[in-house]
Parts: C-alpha cells; structure tokens; sequence
C-alpha cells in the first residue's frame, strides 16, 4: 500500500526554473491573475512563503501569548485569576469561530474586486483590528465596554484571517518535483515555529526589562504595534505570490458552502479530523504553559519563554524533518507516528510543575513533525473542481474543533482536576486523528516502512 497523499499531476522544474504567464503543464492560470504575472525560481517563491507566514503567525502569537499574561489582568480584573483567565481564552476562541464567516465574506469580496483586492483587503481588516487592541483602554478606564471591545476586535480578527486564506500549501505541492511533495508543503508551516519564536522574543524582552506594572500598562502594547508593521511585510509578500504562477493549479475558492457541503462531505470531514492532534498540540505547547506557570506553577515568565524558545527553533528542525520522512514513508505513516507519541507527550505533563523543559522541547519536537504536514494532507482528497474551496473549509473547521479551545478545556481541566488531566484534550486529538488514520489506511498508517 502507498501511502502518499500527495496529488501526481502538474510537476514542475526543480529550484533555478522560472515561469511567467502559463502553467507548467501548459494550463492557463484563473482570469484574476491571468496577467502582470511575474517571471520567478521556485527558491524565490519559497522565500516569500516562509516570509508571509512568519509574518501572519508573529501576529497570531502576539495575541495568543497576551491572552495568557495580559488580558486577564488589564480586562477582566473582578473575577479571581484563574476565571479571568479562562475568560481570556474564551474570547481567544472567537477569531476561529469567526474564519468561516470570513472565508464566505472574502468569497463575495473576490467575486467584485478579485483575489488581489480580497487579500488586500483582508489584511487590512486583520492589520487594523490588531493594533486597534494594542491601543484598547483597560477595564478600570471605561469598565466592561473594555472586554467587549476585545471580543468585538477579536472577531474582526478572525474574519481578516479567513478572509485571507491562500491555499498556498497546496500550490507548492504542484510545484514540487515527483518525490518532494512532502518538503515543499512543509514549507509556509515553518511559519508557526519561527513566528512564535519573534513573538516570544519580544515578550521575552519586555517581560524582562520593564517591571511588571510598566509591562501591563504599556509594554505588552508595543507588541501589538510590531504587529502592524510586519502586516504591511505580509501583504506585499503575498500579493507577489498571487502574481506568480508556479503551481500549475490555481483554482478560484467560489463554490457555495451547500454544494460543497453536498458534494464533498466525506473529504471535508475526513480532511477536518485527520489532523486534529496537531491542531491541538499547537496552543497545548504554546499558550497552555504559559497561563499555568503564571497561575500555578510561579515560575519566571521570562524562564518559561526562554524554554519555548529553545523549543520553537528545535520545532523548526522537526518541522523540515517532517517533510523529509513524509517523502521517505508517507504522509499518513509520518502523521501515525506522531500520533501515537502524543500519548507519551500526555505522561510528561505533569512534568510543568517542576521540570516544565521535559513537557516544553518534547512538545514542540513533535509538533514540528506533526504540524508540519498537517495542511498537506488534505488538498488530494478533493476533486480538482473543489480542492481549494474544501481545503480552505477543512482548515477552518481543524481549527476550530483542534485548536480553538485547546488553552480554555486545558486550563478548566487543570482547576477541576488538576494538570495531570490537562492531557485528556491532547489525548482526545490523538484519538480522533488515530481513528480516522486507521479508518482511511488501516495498521500500515501507524508502521514504519518506505512507501
């Protein structure tokens, strides 16, 4: 049995080749960038993924990260710290709730001003709405209007995220020489490790150099202003993107959600729980250590983002390797494997208390290589007419249902039960991509061999 996702159609040259106008296999591109195409090597193109991925996920980290140590305490300071944090990650959850809305809004945007114009346009929305929070009074200002406007901000975040959706995981997939899939769509998930790794080192430094009262009341919003300038990078990266053909399959994302519902349902729930354990892996690693050193362990912040650190740029390592393996043995083999380790992750969480490195550098290894293929897999299970509207529904529900709520369920636990059973979410995750692994390809998804 194969066990390789990857679609076979549309091979394009290796690194140092250049294409303008048509694509590779001699297709024409869609009528939104069917002219000014630029002429580009695949290496530049890689470039700029990395850069507008970094650039999208420094900012979604600056806000997760605040939602631990900021907002709790700037907007919710009645409830005891624990309520205030779950609080916190409750509004959290409302940008992904909100993708949806934003990728059916985009669809209606695109349809009058084009991709370009619906990209744009979403990346102001997010860019806005990002440094509109960093310059948000607190509660003791103007009272409750305070939080509410957090929630409302964070709403408009999620609908600039969806709104901005590319599927550009799936281009590189086409652009990728027979044999390579697995490494090229690996590449804009480097975003996650490296962008967190600029949005804990800001926070690294300002937690360290202000005092804690400078921090809550003016530091943290440096953050959200970096985020601004970095939104303009993020924009130009991928407008040059949607002005370069190197995929050989561009596809309008302009089904109905009915048809596509109606039409793709097995794909779209197959493509939604597959990856779930990934999903969930990324905030348990990220957001989750940081609201329980704060609030149970007393740990320096400073020490536990110092440990995350460490853990983002061996996540880097692991998400490259996750391509590599992925070509060696497969993409469902590379994500079994990685799912039958979380259970091991489960059994060192207790580890947060005392030795929270044990939890953190393992944690974000295996993220790397989970998350690394996590947007691959999904682009081949949908017929060419809706590949990238069911890509583009699949990702938005995996991030609902994975990640959304992973810090608010992982904190709830940890004060009912304690943090021991923090791990029932990720394990849940693991359940859930184990079952559909083995519903889909059987043992041979959890066995190593080369496909």
């Amino acid at each position: 049995m194969v066990l390789n996702d990857a679609p076979q159609q549309n091979r394009t040259p290796q690194s140092g080749k250049s294409w303008g106008g048509r694509t590779p296999a001699g297709g024409d591109v869609s009528e939104t960038n069917a002219t000014h195409m630029h002429s580009v090597t695949i290496d530049e193109v890689i470039t700029t993924v990395i850069m507008a991925r970094v650039t999208d996920y420094f900012g979604f980290f600056v806000y997760a990260i605040a939602s631990a140590l900021v907002f709790p305490r700037l907007f919710f300071p009645t409830f005891d710290p624990v309520t205030a944090t779950m609080l916190s990650f409750a509004v959290f959850s409302f940008a992904f709730l909100a993708r949806p809305l934003g990728s059916a809004l985009g669809k209606l945007l695109e349809s009058r001003i084009g991709q370009t114009g619906r990209v744009t346009a979403a990346l102001m929305i997010l860019g806005s709405s990002t440094v509109a929070i960093g310059l948000l009074p607190s509660y003791e200002s103007i009272g409750w209007v305070a939080p509410a406007l957090l929630a409302a901000l964070r709403i408009t975040q999620g609908i600039g995220l969806g709104g901005s959706w590319d599927g550009i995981t799936m281009q590189l997939q086409n652009a990728a020489p027979a044999g390579r899939q697995g490494l090229y769509g690996m590449v804009p998930q480097l975003g996650a490790p490296i962008g967190f790794c600029v949005a804990a080192s800001l926070f690294f430094v300002l937690t360290g150099f202000l005092t804690d009262d400078e921090f809550i009341k003016y530091g943290w919003r440096f953050a959200f202003f970096g985020v601004m300038a970095v939104n303009v990078v993020s924009l130009f990266a991928r407008l040059r993107l949607l002005t370069t053909n190197f995929g050989g399959e561009r596809v309008s994302d302009s089904t109905p959600v009915i048809t596509l519902f109606k039409e793709q349902w097995r794909p779209i729930l197959i493509s939604t729980f597959m990856p779930l354990a990934s999903y969930a892996l990324l905030h348990m690693v990220t957001v989750f250590p940081l609201a329980h050193a704060f609030l149970y362990a007393q740990h320096e912040i400073s020490y536990i983002l110092m440990l995350q650190l460490i853990g983002g740029m061996l996540a880097v390592f692991s998400t490259i390797a996750s391509g590599i393996l992925s070509d060696r043995f497969g993409r469902p083999r590379t994500l079994g494997i990685c799912t039958l380790l979380v259970p091991v992750l489960c059994l060192s969480i207790p580890t947060l208390d005392s030795y929270p490195w044990v939890y953190i550098l393992f944690g974000f290894i295996l993220l790397g290589l989970a998350y690394g293929q996590s947007s691959a897999i999904a682009p081949s299970r949908f017929e060419p007419a809706y590949r990238q509207s069911g890509v583009a529904m699949s990702t938005n529900l995996s991030w609902i249902f994975g990640a959304a709520f992973a810090p608010l369920v992982g904190l709830s636990l940890t004060a009912a039960f304690g943090l021991g059973a923090s791990a029932l979410y990720l394990l849940s995750g693991a359940v859930v991509t184990g079952y559909v692994l083995y519903a889909r390809y059987g043992a041979d998804a959890f066995l190593i061999r080369k496909s």
